[in-house]
């Protein structure tokens, strides 16, 4: 299978806003878009997503998973780019859709569909930048893929960064294009001077999340990571894996805590990375003032390896849902 993200099913779904109203959900040919140079998105930044996966079951049944915290999250960020979005019952409406439309092409798990709900502020007017675009494109685009670690899950090599931040105040749990970009440059420039995976933003020592990914901590029989402030993404993964800690007996704890602590806990516990695509990927090694620093004995450890393997039994449809996370397809 292609690497993660560069293969595309045929089909997508579309849903236009202008002169005030949203137009029926419609299932089209996956096709390039036509964008005026003056295009809103292309000159401030208008637009936002989300990514979800939709999974088939060993008996067939196809559902998808947490769809609704992923509609409630892109409300919110809607909200912050001040971009008009469909109904959450459409939006609803429209991952179903999108799933039903391309159902024969979903792999079998460890495989799964992805989903890329977007929308795009597409007014021509390059003298708006301090006006909300009149004009909203939105659309699913769905995408088969397979294990993100089709290699075999490694342990990161991972960059304490507590000079650049990874977003602006307030706009971290905005899930914009632009915070990806601003990420960009550190993420890249780690990898080519240190052969770092990825890189933990700390502003100010504050220990927040990766370029693409939320962090957490884990010595003995806590879980601490970052709170819910604005300065970092709601992850759903996070979430469920939060959730399937608690109830694994883990003392969860969202607070602020600093590089000082993160590296001094770090060689007595475990570290990790969560997100849609890597579901929960160990951090073996911090890169921190030219110096490496050992997360436990380098590998992923007891408490990432139960949370992991909980997670994706869920998703797969293997281990009980008593959560209620999996959604069946509903009937096109």
């Amino acid at each position: 299978m292609a690497a993660f993200g560069t293969e595309f099913t045929a089909q997508m779904v579309t849903s236009h806003y202008q002169n005030g109203q949203w137009s029926a959900l419609d299932v089209v040919p996956v096709a390039p878009f036509s964008l005026h140079p003056a295009t809103h998105v292309l000159h401030y930044a208008s637009e936002c997503f989300e990514g979800l996966k939709a999974y088939r079951r060993s008996n067939g049944d196809v559902h998808l998973f947490r769809p609704d915290r992923h509609i409630v999250r892109m409300g919110n960020s809607a909200a912050q780019l001040l971009l008009e979005i469909p109904e959450p019952a459409a939006l609803e409406q429209s991952l179903h859709m999108a799933v039903q439309a391309v159902i024969d092409e979903i792999p079998a798990y460890p495989g799964s569909l992805y989903l890329r709900p977007t929308l795009l502020g597409v007014e021509q007017d390059i003298g708006a930048a301090a006006r909300p675009s009149q004009k909203v494109i939105y659309y699913v685009l769905t995408s088969p893929v397979g294990d993100y670690f089709a290699g075999g899950l490694k342990p990161l090599r991972v960059k304490v960064e507590d000079q650049a931040m990874r977003s602006t105040p307030g706009f971290g749990a905005v899930k914009t294009g632009g915070n990806y970009a601003a990420a960009m440059r550190q993420v890249v420039r780690a990898q080519q001077e240190l052969g770092a995976d990825q890189v933990l933003f700390a502003p100010g020592g504050d220990v927040q999340e990766t370029g693409a990914a939320n962090f957490m901590l884990i010595e003995g029989d806590e879980l601490l990571t970052k709170p819910l402030d604005g300065t970092i993404l709601p992850g759903v993964t996070r979430d469920s894996i939060l959730t399937l800690a608690t109830d694994a007996g883990l003392k969860v704890t969202e607070r602020d805590f600093t590089v000082e602590e993160l590296l001094d806990r770090a060689p007595r516990g475990e570290a990790a990375l969560t997100g849609t695509a890597a579901v929960l990927t160990p951090v073996g090694t911090f890169l921190y003032n030219g110096q490496e620093i050992s997360v436990g004995d380098g590998q992923m450890g007891s408490w990432s390896s139960r949370l992991r393997e909980q997670l994706c039994a869920i998703q797969s449809g293997e281990a009980p849902d008593v959560h209620g996370w999996r959604v069946p397809l509903k009937a096109g």
